[in-house]
Parts: structure tokens; sequence; C-alpha cells
């Protein structure tokens, strides 16, 4: 029977699924509204590149796998393993501040007299819903990415539009002089990491390429077609929040909640219920996040064959046939970090913070590789077929790599400069250098898999 293949809609629903994300695109508003000329200047100078890049690569490979196929293409075998490991382990980081947000926006909604720990136990929950429904496979996967997608899409349009009747009805909460788009470095370079985690995610995509219709034209369409929806989306949200609520009232946690809570005064009475239906499409596209998310992660660690490395890891679910033990693994480490960070801290801004911040520095690493992968790739390979090239030849694809790269070293930079205003310096030492080792050890204990056919 022929294994049924992902259409152009689903391939660009699932890429704004990836992207588009609510739990973190709030934060960068706490800079004011020189957020939204960063988010503009992000998106010019970096998401464009990285959606050339991506677009290229995952019409020219589009085997499973994705950026650890990419690098081990271009690298060899050790630094496909460690960005197989980075991408796939940053996941189980991510989860838990994507939950712990899940379970605060749930309680102020729904049960704001309940306790920390039930927040706790519902954040873990949550982590394990997930991992039902990614043990389930890729159909379910794909088809609730969709749904996703169409929420989230939803949820962003209508916080701008929300902004733009909320200024007109009851003025706007900032002041949007022109001066006021002039970014400042006072809080700025502590979220420009931010803004650029919530660009990425392109790659996610051929992480499933050869499960895709026609993946040599399907993909750059998708990077086209999902790149302007995504960035427009941030954009045009980011106004809404700045519109309701003062730069210095924004949280990272809870800006969301009392962003939208603000917001659908718009409506009078009708506010409460468009309020509450929402903020439960929101919640929605949380466990979406991390659907779409472990399923790419999980496709990436296989590329790399660390699966294979021990019966554990590679063991396959007998009636779904997905790497079921992986999915175990998330769920484990993500209950233990929500735990640990709840026993050490009752504050749901700082838990969010410590473990995104960690999350989002193991996760970028990845890219470091990737964008050089892009350009030894077109000058080492070059008779492998390209539906798709970068515009401008090497002088192009050196640009794009060029301008990617230093976007990812500026990350890295800042969230180590930044660090103690929100979360511990030796906590991304420390935590990065044992996440580096444990990969290793996986890498160099475990049996030698089979060579690529």
């Amino acid at each position: 029977m022929e294994e049924k293949k992902i259409s152009l809609v689903k391939s660009v629903l699932f890429t704004i699924c990836s992207i588009l994300v609510l739990d973190s695109f709030v934060s960068p508003a706490i800079i004011g509204i020189s957020s939204i000329t960063i988010w503009i200047i992000t998106a010019v100078i970096f998401f464009i590149p990285y959606g050339l890049i991506s677009a290229e690569l995952g019409a020219a490979y589009p085997e499973d796998g994705g950026i650890s196929g990419w690098v081990m293409h271009a690298f060899g075998e050790k630094a496909g393993v460690l960005v197989g490991w980075y991408y796939w382990i940053n996941v189980g980081f991510w989860m838990p501040a994507v939950f712990v947000a899940f379970a605060t926006w749930f309680s102020y909604a729904f049960a704001p007299a309940a306790d920390m720990w039930v927040l706790a136990v519902l954040a873990v929950v949550m982590c394990w819903l997930m991992v039902w429904i990614g043990v389930r496979g890729i159909e379910i996967s794909v088809t609730a990415s969709a749904v996703a997608a169409l929420l989230k899409v939803a949820v962003m349009l209508l916080f701008g539009i929300m902004g733009i009747i909320y200024g007109i009805k009851f003025g706007l909460a900032n002041d949007f002089a022109l001066e006021s788009f002039i970014p400042t470095f006072d809080n700025t370079t502590q979220y420009i990491a931010v803004i650029v985690y919530n660009f990425l995610g392109f790659e996610l995509i051929g992480a499933i390429g050869d499960k895709i219709k026609e993946p040599g034209k399907t993909i750059p369409r998708v990077t086209i077609l999902a790149g302007v929806i995504i960035a427009a989306l941030f954009i045009f949200g980011t106004f809404g929040i700045l519109a309701a609520v003062p730069a210095a009232q924004v949280d990272t946690v809870d800006g969301f909640f009392y962003a939208l809570q603000e917001l659908c005064r718009v409506f009078g009475p009708a506010a409460t219920p468009v309020f509450y239906v929402t903020m439960v499409a929101t919640l929605l596209t949380l466990v979406s996040n991390m659907i779409t998310w472990s399923l790419g992660a999980n496709e990436s660690f296989m590329a790399a064959k660390l699966n294979e490395r021990s019966k554990f890891l590679a063991h396959r679910n007998q009636k779904y046939g997905t790497a079921d033990n992986l999915y175990y693994i998330y769920g484990t480490v993500s209950s233990l970090l929500i735990i640990l960070n709840f026993a050490l801290s009752g504050d749901a801004n700082d838990i969010f913070w410590t473990i995104f911040s960690f999350a989002t520095l193991i996760f970028i690493l990845s890219y470091l590789f990737m964008f050089p992968a892009a350009l030894k790739l077109r000058l080492s390979d070059p008779d492998t077929p390209r539906p798709y090239r970068i515009p401008g030849g090497k002088f192009g694809i050196t640009l794009c790599v060029v301008l990617t790269e230093l976007g990812i070293a500026a990350c890295v930079f800042f969230l180590f400069k930044d660090a103690g205003s929100g979360f511990p310096l030796w906590v991304l030492i420390i935590g990065t250098l044992l996440t580096t080792i444990a990969g290793w050890v996986l890498y160099k204990s475990g049996k030698k898999p089979a060579p690529r056919s």
C-alpha cells in the first residue's frame, strides 16, 4: 500500500504551527514599541535568508531527518550526531516551559484559586498527553498541527485587530511616536534571542521531507507562503499587545493572559465569552507546539542514527510503528524539570524564563552547523539536483549563510551576556556542558549503527 503523502496545504499549516508560537511571542514586547522595529529588522536580515537556506536544503535533500541529515552530509557523522542530539534534547527542555505556561494560563482563566502544586500536576499531565498523541503516529500529528495552525492564525489576527479597535476606543497604552520605534540597548539584547528563537523552525518540514508530496516543489513554496504569513502575524500581534498594555507591565508568562483580557474589552458585554473562547484555542495551540516539534526532533534524532545505539532508543511501538521510547523520555525529562522548578520557585514567570532560556541556548546551537552546511553542500556536492537554488549564485548563498550565522552567534552571546537578570549564568554554562557530554557519551558508548546505504 502506497504511503499517503502530505499536501502543500498541510505542509504550510505544519510549518506555521511549528514556527508561530504563542507562549513566547509576548516577551519581546517588554522592550516597548521598538520591539516592532526589531521584529521587522530580524525578519529581513535573518528570517528571509534562513527561509531561503531551508528551502534549498529541503528541496535538494528531502530525506527524513532534516537538519541533522544535512549537517551529516556536509561535515560528517560527529557533527551530524551532535546536531541531532541538541535538536532532540532541547524539546525535552522546552516542553516544561510550554506546559508551565499552559497550566498558568489555565489557572488564571478557569481556576484562579488553584494551589501551586495543582499547576505542577496539570503541566505534567499535559506532557504525557503530548506523548500519548505523538506515539500514535505522524498522520494524527500533522492533522493536529493543521488545526492548531488555523487557530494560531486566528488568535494573532484577533490580537492585531483588537489592538486597532482598542486604540480607537480607549487610546493606545504606549506612545507610538516615530522616535519610539528606534531601538535602544538598555534591555533590547536580552530579547533579541527570543525574537530569533520565535522565527526558527523552517527546517522542521524537512525532517519529514520524504513524506511530502513533490518535496522539490512543495518545500520552497511552503517557505515563501508560511514565511510571509508568520512574519506578518508576529508583527501584527505584537502591535496588538502594545496597543493595550504598557511595555513596563508585560511579563514573560502573564503578559499574554493580561493582554488578551485587556484587548477583549473592545467587545463590551461579549468580552468574557470572547476571552474564554480565545483562551481555550490558545491552550490547544500550546499542545500542538509540542506535537510538531517532538515529531520533527525525533526524526532528526533518528537521522543521526542515535536511536540505533541502544535497543531501548531503537524500540518501535508494535501498533503504530513510532519510536515510542523517545516520546517516553520526553515525558519523563519534562516531568522531572517541572517538579524540580516548582520545588525551587513558586513564581511561574521565573520558572518559565529559566527553562526557556536554557532550552533556547541548546536549540540554537544546532544552527551554528546548519547554515555553513548549506554552503559546503552547494560547493562540494554540485551533482545533487537542486529543484530550488538561492538566487545570486555563490554570492547569494554566501550572503545568506553569513547573515544567519551572525544572527545565531549574536543570540548565543546575548544569552550569556544577559544571564543573571532572570536566570543564573551557571545554569547555562554547566547545563550546556552536561548536555553536550551526555550526547557524546551516548554516541561513544552505544553500538555502532549500520552504515548509510
